[in-house]
């Protein structure tokens, strides 16, 4: 049984991740089961325990949905996410391995070439690289419980930050910034790292409420 619901909140943070699942999203039980070919105990221990992440919320007339914030929790869920993910890339400027060092420079060439080829399009394909990057330098920190905790929080902000990459130029300033926090890490300026990890996380109340509209 444990291995089913496993299974489903596996698939289930997946969608998110590609945003098969957006905020507001229902979690239908019926659904699910028809969908994964499991009884209902597995699909409701699933939903719980994304209820229990903070990626889901259930109440009596709608049942569960995938968690939408208001402004105030948006703000405050990105002022902790900023925290967590600046101090994965100070903590990665002081342990990077060669191996870590040669998967950034990989995925920061990659979102470069995107940039260059592609300009504004295929901002949903870029998104992927973003995460793909986000999630080398977290990995890089070699602190799992620290990966963990960004990914997890990070899933209650994924489709605010993929509808980000829409706006025109977006997708090129964010591939600089890459290669700038790359650049910082490979030095070794842990101080630098954190400072630009944050700067590029971080984003004002009104770009919040432009996204959140734009996902309402």
């Amino acid at each position: 049984m444990s291995g089913q619901t496993d299974t489903m909140i596996a698939t289930l943070m997946a969608w998110i991740d590609t945003g098969r699942l957006n905020p507001g999203d229902p979690l239908d039980e019926a659904a699910l089961v028809a969908e994964f070919g499991v009884s209902r105990t597995p699909v409701r221990e699933a939903i719980l325990q994304l209820e229990a992440m903070g990626l889901v919320r259930r109440s009596p007339r709608k049942g569960a949905t995938l968690f939408r914030p208001t402004l105030e929790q948006f703000l405050a869920i990105l002022e902790v996410h900023a925290r967590l993910e600046a101090q994965a890339a100070g903590l990665a400027a002081r342990r990077l391995s060669v191996s870590g060092a040669a998967r950034l420079e990989q995925i920061v060439a990659e979102c470069e070439a995107h940039a260059k080829d592609k300009g504004d399009a295929g901002p949903d394909e870029y998104y992927q690289l973003n995460l793909a990057f986000h999630e080398a330098v977290a990995i890089a920190a070699g602190n799992p419980y620290l990966t963990e905790m960004i990914k997890t929080n990070a899933r209650k902000l994924l489709a605010y930050y993929r509808a980000r990459y829409r706006y025109a130029g977006s997708i090129a300033a964010s591939a600089r910034e890459h290669r700038h926090i790359l650049t910082l890490i490979t030095a070794r300026d842990s101080v630098g790292a954190e400072a630009a990890m944050q700067a590029h996380v971080q984003l004002d109340q009104i770009t919040a409420m432009d996204l959140i509209a734009a996902l309402s």
